[in-house]
C-alpha cells in the first residue's frame, strides 16, 4: 500500500507544495526561502526516513512567518493524508535526542486529536538572518493541528556552562527527536496488520 501524499497550499501571502512518502528513504528537496528553516525540514526527511519535497514561495519582504506557518500546516495535512486510515501503524513514538549540551525528548501519538505541548528555553531571537526563534513553537502547533496528532517536545537540557543557550543546537534537537519520534510512530507493526490502534476503531 502507498503511504504517500501531495499537498498544495495556496493563499494570498504563500504558495506551498509538499509532497511525501512516509516509506521512502530520507531524500529530500526543500526550498522555503528561509535557510534554516530548510535545514530543519531536511532533518525530518533524513531522520524519520521519509522521502520529503517542500516548495515554498512566500511573502518574505514582510516577514517570514507566513512562509514558515503555512509549510508547516501543508507539512501536517500530507502526514494525515499518507497515513490514510492509520491501520497497522504503531501509533505511538518518542525519542529522546542528545546534540552536544543540548537534551530534547520528543512524544507523538498519532491519535486525530490535536495537541501540542512545548516548552523550551528563552533563546536569542534570530538564527541565521531570518529564523526567528519564537517561530520553532508555532510550527510545532501548526503542524499538529493539521496532522491531527498530540505532540510534547521538551527541552531536558540546553545551558552552556558560563553561557546561554546555543539556539541552533536547540531547535535542531527538537526537529531531530521529532523526526525519530514520527519514524516510529509511522512505522507499520507487524503484529496489527490492517487493524486500526485503538479500541475505539477509529483514529
Amino acid at each position: 500500500m502507498s503511504r504517500t501524499a501531495r499537498v498544495e497550499r495556496i493563499t494570498k501571502e504563500t504558495k506551498v507544495l509538499v509532497e511525501i512518502d512516509l516509506d521512502g528513504s530520507g531524500a529530500a528537496e526543500i526550498s522555503t526561502g528561509v535557510g534554516f528553516y530548510d535545514h530543519m525540514l531536511h532533518q525530518i526527511a533524513r531522520h524519520g526516513g521519509f522521502d520529503l519535497t517542500v516548495r515554498t514561495v512566500g511573502d518574505l519582504e514582510i516577514d517570514a512567518h507566513h512562509t514558515m506557518e503555512d509549510t508547516a500546516l501543508a507539512l501536517g495535512a500530507a502526514f494525515d493524508q499518507a497515513l490514510g486510515d492509520k491501520a497497522g501503524i504503531r501509533r505511538y513514538g518518542s525519542a529522546t535526542v542528545p546534540m552536544d549540551e543540548v537534551l530534547v525528548r520528543a512524544a507523538v501519538d498519532l491519535s486525530g486529536r490535536p495537541y501540542v505541548v512545548h516548552d523550551e528555553p528563552v533563546l536569542a531571537p534570530y538564527i541565521g538572518p531570518v529564523y526567528p526563534t519564537s517561530m520553532t513553537r508555532h510550527i510545532w502547533e501548526s503542524f499538529g493541528q493539521s496532522a491531527r496528532i498530540t505532540l510534547h517536545v521538551d527541552v531536558l537540557r540546553a545551558a552552556r556552562p558560563g553561557g546561554h543557550p546555543d539556539a541552533h543546537h536547540v531547535v535542531e534537537a527538537q526537529f531531530k527527536a521529532v523526526s525519530r519520534a514520527l519514524r516510529e510512530a509511522t512505522a507499520v507493526d507487524p503484529r496489527s496488520a490492517g487493524v486500526v490502534p485503538s479500541t475505539k476503531g477509529a483514529l
